[in-house]
């Protein structure tokens, strides 16, 4: 089963995949705990093309290219062969987050990010968990990192406020698949809610 993690900067993703990879180990699972950008040696160099700098270092349309680059490269040489080998791929962001930072935020490109998926990736997750959480809170979580990948964050709280908007509407057009959670929770809270909606689809 491959189950991605999504949601805006700061929204507790990584947190609640690491948890969730936890819990299914300790349940008998073998499971890989990826990310995206990055999860293979290629991709994470491009990871730190595109999360660094200045804001407008790339154009969305650039960004889009650079994303799906990376996620070929994650997909041939990490979540494919895991998932031929029967084990659980855990990825925190995959598609569905360019299609909301590169696809809606910063013009309309939704159509452009699902050709390029459609001809060079071909693959969505079985499960995904998209955490919910209020902008600002997110934003000052993100912000509170003081790490060198801040350049989607320092786009400011109104980024964050279409993108939280967007990842909801993202949700409703793939329901077979999507899960809200409320992340505006105890992390212990949110990934109780999490291991039981997993452990039901892996049933």
């Amino acid at each position: 089963m491959f189950i991605t993690f999504e949601g805006i900067d700061g929204s507790g993703k990584s947190t609640q995949a690491r948890l969730l990879a936890d819990h299914l180990r300790g349940a008998g699972h073998d499971v890989v705990l990826t990310r995206e950008p990055g999860g293979s040696p290629g991709a994470e160099e491009i990871r730190r093309l595109v999360l660094e700098g200045d804001p407008d270092r790339w154009s969305a349309e650039t960004e889009i290219l650079l994303f799906t680059a990376a996620r070929r490269d994650h997909l041939e040489r990490t979540i494919l062969p895991a998932l031929a080998a029967g084990k659980i791929v855990i990825c925190d962001r995959f598609a569905d987050s360019t299609r909301m930072y590169q696809g809606l935020s910063r013009g309309d490109l939704r159509a452009t990010v699902d050709q390029l998926h459609a001809m060079m990736i071909g693959r969505e997750p079985d499960l995904t968990f998209v955490i919910d959480m209020d902008p600002e809170l997110g934003l000052a979580r993100a912000k509170g990192r003081n790490g060198a990948e801040e350049r989607f964050e320092d786009f400011g709280a109104d980024l964050q406020r279409r993108m939280r908007q967007g990842f909801l509407a993202l949700a409703a057009e793939y329901p077979g698949r999507c899960h809200v959670i409320d992340g505006n929770r105890a992390p212990e809270a949110v990934a109780a809610e999490i291991a039981a909606i997993a452990t039901k689809a892996l049933a």
